[in-house]
């Protein structure tokens, strides 16, 4: 079965990624097609990019980034959860996903995305540009919330409406097709790799 990470991108204290990313991830889970993994960068606790070499180079010399790579390597598909901070994305995800090169590629990528009225779109289209110069395919379906905190109960539980639910499994549809028709190619890159290790 597939792997699909679910990158939690906001580290702030009371943030309302968490309750939204853990709704997802039960959404993800029921959906049945993934093995699902929540990543939290709080959790991952990377420092800002301290690697003297390109990541193109992965010639790690730090422990957090050994493990960031390996554990970014072994998902087949992401999803993140992200809130707009001034028409942009969070600090720490780009710090995460620039840590890393080739462990990205070649794989589908969705966005669930919260905020405003403009419910965190333009972090998405900003990210967008981000994963494609990454290799990363970008699915054209994702969850958009906008006033993110009338879903979210007292408890710090989601509420999903009708289209937050529809849009989730729509998201993970394409994920899903579009993870078996990346994988070949994937495939091919480590067998080249493996053969030139040999």
């Amino acid at each position: 079965m597939p792997k699909l990470h679910v990158i939690l991108a906001s580290t702030r204290p009371g943030r309302a990624g968490e309750p939204i990313a853990d709704w997802f991830v039960s959404r993800a889970r029921a959906h049945g097609a993934f093995d699902v993994e929540l990543v939290d960068l709080v959790e991952v606790d990377l420092p800002f990019m301290d690697e003297p070499n390109h990541p193109r180079l992965r010639r790690y010399e730090h422990q957090h980034t050994k493990d960031w790579s390996a554990r970014i390597d072994a998902g087949d598909a992401f999803v993140f959860v992200t809130p707009e901070y001034n028409y942009g994305f969070t600090a720490p995800l780009k710090n995460a996903i620039d840590f890393l090169h080739f462990e990205w590629q070649h794989k589908p990528v969705g966005f669930v995305s919260y905020g405003g009225i403009a419910a965190g779109t333009r972090a998405v289209q900003m990210l967008k540009q981000v994963v494609t110069t990454l290799k990363m395919l970008p699915v054209f379906e994702a969850v958009n919330i906008p006033f993110h905190t009338q879903f979210i109960d007292e408890e710090g539980v989601v509420g999903a409406n009708d289209v937050m639910e529809q849009a989730a499994a729509a998201m993970l549809d394409e994920l899903v097709l579009s993870e078996a028709t990346l994988r070949p190619r994937r495939e091919a890159i480590r067998e080249a790799e493996a053969a030139g290790k040999s």
